[in-house]
């Protein structure tokens, strides 16, 4: 994996978020087919939001045609067109 962002209404103050948000920018070499096991409904949107509570959504490297910066700040942007929260989880 190369970033983990959160977004939604987990990383805010709300104080009873009702699910979580995440974007996963995973390496140009990942392949999806090898995760077996329960890690594997993380990369099925559907199963994910069903078996966890989460709407997951990923995409390799490779994909994020304006960037990867573009595609980690395109999740910040609501519907309406205002700005939500993001977080980013790092290894330190």
């Amino acid at each position: 994996m190369a970033r983990f962002i959160l977004f939604g209404s987990f990383i805010t103050a709300k104080p009873e978020p009702n699910d979580v948000d995440i974007f996963l920018l995973m390496e140009d070499t990942f392949d999806v087919s090898s995760v077996v096991g329960e890690p594997a409904v993380l990369f099925d949107h559907l199963a994910a939001q069903n078996f966890a509570g989460a709407s997951i959504f990923w995409l390799r490297r490779l994909a994020a045609l304006d960037g990867e910066q573009a595609a980690v700040e395109h999740w910040q942007v609501k519907r309406g067109g205002g700005l939500r929260g993001i977080v980013e989880i790092t290894k330190s």
